[in-house]
């Protein structure tokens, strides 16, 4: 436990994968309802669905059109794109115009990001709306001097961060390749099919993305059904297709007579259904939803144990795990069967039970103070400097006692409230709260 890593990026690169897979959620289930009808009933027609992680983070198509999403989480710390640079490469819009450019120039692109941008970046995102709006309007984007200067700069930046587009821009008598009013002009193609999504973080996105995404649609469907079943049954669809292991129509079995001779080539359909493993349709997404609706304890969390006695709410309250709190109960037991005949036949007992009280009260005393903090949970830390002190104090024990009896001394003393995980409380209160009605605990 003291030694540390020399990297720690498993946990944050599944919470990235994670979050891609909720804002790809996100965006089936916006196809999801605009497919419904006035009655909640899926247009049969709408052939929309999702490519996960083919061409970029995913591929959301519907009746022949397609946008290409690239999802970019770069830190809680990372405050904006600032530099043109970074907003190609970091940002990934490189990516993006080199897979629209092998799509012929054809799909629309768009960021989503829990960044912000500022200076150049800023401008540029100006003036892809301003290119967006003439050519929805059928207009022609006549560029500025200082647009011009812009869209080379962002030209150059796509040059050192975009594979293969140098070859592209190369001039036809050799030389080092430079951004001519032709680049310029396909970039700002380019930018006129670009849109940037603001996104919640990692650290934010399980808990809105409920009441954010899912509660829309159940209200388009008229039902009452727990919004955080419905989103869960949908978000396992793309926590799969993310890592392509999904369902395909012929399962494990082999490909015989791929390629005969005289044998059609294949077509985008025969492609598309190789993909099936990585793709989610709205049928898909609306079979979720349904069966969700249906059947909503399925989806929900499993529930955590109630537990009723002083010692587990104190030290819950203190934030010591759910182990913890078994072997402290346990040891509790232990102690309290290890006192019940000695009690009952030696008259003596009752005085050497009480001195090792004391005893039990000072360590306790001792320890509270080396680890209480005010304002953070120290539970954890007093159960551990407890355990600690004890092992350092083992011979003044009993004969007929260890460490981990004495320490279930000590949880019974926790269990009269003479011991503490946490700053008091009022544990009646919350003993109260958690029973059920009828139901009791000590």
């Amino acid at each position: 436990m003291a030694a540390k890593p020399p990297d720690d990026a498993g946990a944050r690169t599944a919470d990235q994968y994670e979050w891609q897979a909720v804002m790809a959620a996100a965006d089936g289930l916006s196809l999801y309802l605009t497919a419904l009808d006035a009655h909640g009933n899926l247009d049969d027609g709408d052939d929309g669905r999702l490519l996960c992680e083919y061409h970029e983070d995913w591929v959301a198509l519907r009746n022949g059109d397609a946008e290409l999403v690239s999802a970019k989480h770069p830190g809680l710390t990372f405050g904006a794109y600032s530099t043109l640079n970074s907003l190609a490469g970091d940002g990934g819009v490189a990516h993006l115009f080199n897979r629209w450019l092998a799509m012929q120039e054809r799909p629309t692109c768009r960021l989503v990001t829990t960044a912000g941008t500022s200076g150049e970046c800023q401008q540029l995102i100006k003036l892809a709306e301003v290119a967006r709006d003439r050519r929805v309007a059928g207009e022609t984007f006549i560029a500025s001097v200082s647009e011009i200067t812009l869209l080379t700069n962002f030209g150059k930046s796509l040059l050192k961060h975009c594979d293969g587009l140098a070859t592209r821009w190369k001039p036809p008598d050799g030389g080092e390749p430079e951004v001519l009013p032709e680049h310029r002009e396909q970039v700002t193609r380019f930018l006129s099919m670009f849109t940037v999504q603001d996104s919640v973080t990692r650290k934010y996105a399980p808990h809105a993305a409920p009441s954010m995404y899912a509660q829309p649609v159940l209200d388009k469907l008229g039902s009452a059904a727990p919004a955080g079943a419905v989103w869960e049954a949908v978000l396992a669809l793309f926590r799969v297709r993310m890592r392509a292991a999904g369902p395909t129509p012929t399962g494990g079995l082999p490909t015989v007579l791929a390629f005969p001779l005289g044998g059609a080539a294949s077509t985008s359909g025969d492609r598309e259904t190789e993909l099936t493993s990585r793709m989610v349709t709205l049928a898909d997404i609306d079979l979720a939803i349904r069966t969700a609706i249906a059947h909503p304890t399925g989806f929900a969390p499993l529930p955590r144990l109630v537990r009723t006695s002083r010692l587990a709410i104190k030290m819950e309250v203190g934030g010591c795990s759910d182990n913890t709190v078994e072997r402290a109960e346990q040891l509790r037991s232990d102690w309290t069967e290890h006192w019940r005949d000695s009690l009952a036949f030696d008259p003596e007992a009752r005085a050497r039970q009480q001195r090792l009280n004391r005893a039990l009260l000072r360590i306790n005393d001792a320890a509270a103070e080396q680890v209480k903090r005010s304002g953070t949970a120290w539970g954890p830390q007093l159960w551990r400097e407890l355990e600690a002190a004890l092992d350092r104090q083992q011979r003044t024990l009993p004969d007929d006692m260890d460490v981990d009896l004495a320490l279930g001394g000590l949880c019974e003393l926790s269990n009269r409230c003479q011991v503490w995980f946490s700053e008091g409380f009022d544990v009646a209160s919350e003993q109260a709260r958690r029973r059920p009605v009828g139901g009791g605990g000590s």
